[in-house]
Order: C-alpha cells, then structure tokens, then sequence
C-alpha cells in the first residue's frame, strides 16, 4: 500500500517541532500553549487569552488544528516513504495518516461554514529525519506526536465557544489519543501508561 506523494522535501531539517522529540524520545510534559508556540501555531497559543477572545475564537483554534493535522500528514508521510517500515506497520501508518487527512478535510469545512479561511499547509516541514534510523524510531517519533496532538486538543476542547466544535474536538482527542496508545504498544510500551491524560 502506498501513500500518494506530498510535498515533503526529502532534505528537512530539525524543526521547531511542538514536542520534545528532539531531547532523544525522553519524556516531557508540555502545556496545549508550549506545544502551540513551539509549533509556531501562535493562534492556538493565543487561545484563552484575552487577545484570543473575539468572535472569531473557535475559527483561530480549529485553523491552528488543522495547522498541526496538516503537519501530522506530512510526518505520517515522511514515515512511510522513509522504508524504514515493514507490513504491518507500514499499513497502519497509512491509516492512521488517513485519520489525519479526514480531520483536516473537516477542520476546513468548518473553518469555512464559519466564514473563515482554512489555514494552507506548509511548503515545507522540518522533521528530524536524522534520527530515524529503525522502524522503532519512526514508531516513537509518530508516538511523539500524537501524544501533542493529545494535548493539544485537551487544551482546546474547554475553550471553544461552540459546544457541538467541543464534541467534535474531543472526537479527535479520542482518535489521537488511540493512535498514541497503538503505537506505544508497538514499541513495547505500556499503551495506557497513565489513568489521566495531560
């Protein structure tokens, strides 16, 4: 199975990554702010602030989720055409990027029913390709970022003005929240390792 192709240069550089991949896949604990400003997804950081808070709050929240949506398809992407995955690992990387593809597809439709202007995805994204060397590496850096993603949707789902964008937030919190779990245990890790997500 193949994913169709992207643009994702093949030569990208460490990013500004909204996790802590970079420490060497050490655990961290970052806030929904720290993973969005680390992102470089300043709305998402604004959320809940007093600059956040117009009318347009919910429509600058679901475009910085569907800025990082819009990163985990290229990440996903970088995964599977690394050829560092074997079946059946390649297969649910595939899958798990077409999660992703649908959140994106109706983060924008919703950005757009509410008038808004659906965030573009990046030219390019900076992933640190350097590191992955085995199927477990990609494996743990996939576990990375969902586990952002986690996080970063527990932080927006209380804030949205809408309560039918909350549930559908959490939908997603769920969806990602699975996909860190499958791949932790991919890994060999304990796929529930806590009672609370953070």
């Amino acid at each position: 199975m193949s994913i169709p192709p992207q643009t994702v240069p093949a030569t990208l550089l460490v990013p500004p990554v909204r996790r802590s991949f970079l420490s060497g896949f050490g655990k961290f604990t970052l806030s929904a702010t720290a993973i969005a400003l680390l992102a470089g997804q300043e709305r998402l950081a604004l959320v809940g602030s007093a600059e956040a808070k117009t009318p347009n709050n919910d429509v600058a929240i679901l475009n910085a989720a569907l800025g990082a949506e819009q990163e985990a398809i290229a990440a996903y992407q970088v995964g599977a055409t690394s050829g560092l995955l074997q079946k059946p690992v390649l297969d649910l990387a595939v899958q798990f990027q077409g999660h992703h593809k649908e959140h994106a597809a109706a983060l924008a439709a919703t950005v757009k029913k509410l008038g808004g202007t659906p965030v573009e995805a990046r030219k390019t994204y900076t992933f640190p390709v350097e590191k992955l060397k085995t199927q477990a590496d990609v494996l743990a850096f996939a576990a990375e970022l969902e586990k952002g993603a986690v996080s970063a949707y527990l932080g927006a789902v209380p804030i949205l003005d809408d309560r039918n964008l909350a549930k559908v937030a959490a939908s997603i919190l769920g969806d990602e929240a699975m996909h860190w779990a499958v791949l932790r245990n991919a890994l060999g890790q304990n796929p529930v390792p806590t009672a609370f997500l953070s």
